[in-house]
């Protein structure tokens, strides 16, 4: 028998700054060309063109969702301009998606947005609401038959990066740059999340769910980067403190939503001065994080526990190797600690994989994700044996997973 429901989702994710190419008119283009060691995303992985390939690929391994998103400086290149052909693109690949049978999880804001709306503020401008208002309305015009809508991805770590983005701008505060997804982002040259930063996102948040809920039938949440910590002995106070500026505030803002998206990689301790980065160690994975797959049944524990019970849509789990077949033993365990959450009456509606493709991670090539290589010249897919063994997982529902 099967731990999973019926309906369950399988698939994977993508996110359109990672895997389009030459997305001229956002923020992150411009910064790439601003600093020091900080790779190019460039043509990426061409997806903005291969997408149905993509997709017939992930349809073909027996994957029933697909999670991409929607990129807000190619709907809005200006503040006063709308894209339509650029709606109709994306429209295009929800009714791929549809056609093949697979489930679109459709993600409005991945981190990147229009220069013009970096340049007049971000989202601390007095308009930054008002803004994203007017795209999630634009938007909704070609969201009819899509189930799943994030409207924000990882605020936590947006928050973050908001608060990194002087170094964008300072010559001096360039050379410490580091991408977000190098272990740790948590590390004390790194700002924490700052509250007043996220109660903006959450606003900005809630705006969207109430339009997406009278424009749409979709289901609505975020997604939220679950840290998984855990205290050392005497530290649970500082817990406390440090969940609550890097979960706890946005997992409390989505307990009026339809779902909340879970993103776990790691697990880390946290110590009586804060998180702990963690040491080297000939286990961790390419972006230097621990190897637990424990921490996704960890996070959707914290998530179901903070938000009273929303239901919770696994939106990104993964693990940066080269060795598919790590790839491979990583995601079984991490399933079956996620089994073992659902058979504890936790409400779980899906898994997506991070990532459908190996991409650009926000500054670097390096962390290969993917279940499915890309050769960055060519263009050429190679699946690789995870996609096909996560494809057979699904098949079954799961079924087999704690045989």
């Amino acid at each position: 028998m099967t731990t999973f429901r019926e309906g369950f989702l399988w698939g994977a994710a993508t996110a359109p700054h990672q895997v389009e190419g030459n997305n001229v008119s956002s923020d992150w283009w411009a910064r790439e060309g601003l600093v020091p060691g900080m790779e190019r995303s460039g043509d990426a992985c061409d997806s903005y063109h291969r997408y149905g390939q993509d997709m017939q690929l992930l349809a073909d391994a027996g994957l029933t969702a697909y999670r991409f998103g929607v990129e807000w400086a190619r709907i809005q290149p200006e503040a006063d301009v709308v894209s339509h052909a650029e709606l109709a693109h994306y429209r295009r690949m929800i009714d791929t998606a549809l056609a093949l049978g697979i489930t679109p999880v459709v993600t409005l804001f991945h981190f990147s947005v229009p220069r013009w709306f970096a340049e007049e503020g971000g989202w601390m401008s007095d308009q930054a609401v008002d803004r994203f208002r007017f795209y999630v309305e634009t938007v909704t015009e070609i969201l009819d038959g899509v189930e799943w809508v994030c409207t924000i991805n990882e605020p936590n770590m947006l928050a973050v990066m908001i608060s990194m983005s002087r170094l964008a701008a300072d010559p001096e505060a360039r050379k410490k740059w580091a991408s977000p997804t190098v272990e740790n982002p948590l590390m004390p040259e790194f700002p924490p999340p700052s509250e007043h930063i996220g109660r903006r996102l959450a606003e900005a948040h809630a705006v969207a769910r109430s339009v997406l809920r009278e424009r749409t039938g979709a289901k609505v949440g975020w997604t939220v980067a679950n840290r998984a910590l855990v205290a050392r002995q005497g530290a649970e106070k500082k817990l406390e403190e440090v969940e609550w500026l890097w979960e706890n505030l946005y997992l409390e803002a989505a307990r009026d939503d339809d779902f909340i998206g879970v993103q776990s990689y790691s697990s880390q301790w946290v110590n009586e001065d804060g998180v702990e980065p963690h040491p080297p160690h000939p286990d961790n994975t390419l972006t230097g994080a621990a190897y637990r797959p424990d921490a996704l049944g960890m996070a959707v524990r914290h998530t179901a526990e903070v938000t009273g019970g929303v239901p919770v849509l696994v939106t990104e789990n993964g693990i940066p190797t080269r060795d598919d077949e790590r790839r491979i033993a990583y995601t079984r365990e991490a399933l079956r600690h996620l089994a073992a959450a659902v058979t504890d009456g936790i409400d779980v509606r899906g898994y997506l994989h991070w990532s459908l493709l190996d991409n650009y991670e926000w500054g670097h090539w390096e962390p290969t994700f993917g279940l499915i290589a890309v050769d960055r010249h060519t263009f050429e897919r190679t699946p690789k044996p995870s996609l096909a063994w996560l494809g057979s997982v699904a098949r079954v529902n799961g079924q087999h997973l704690t045989s």
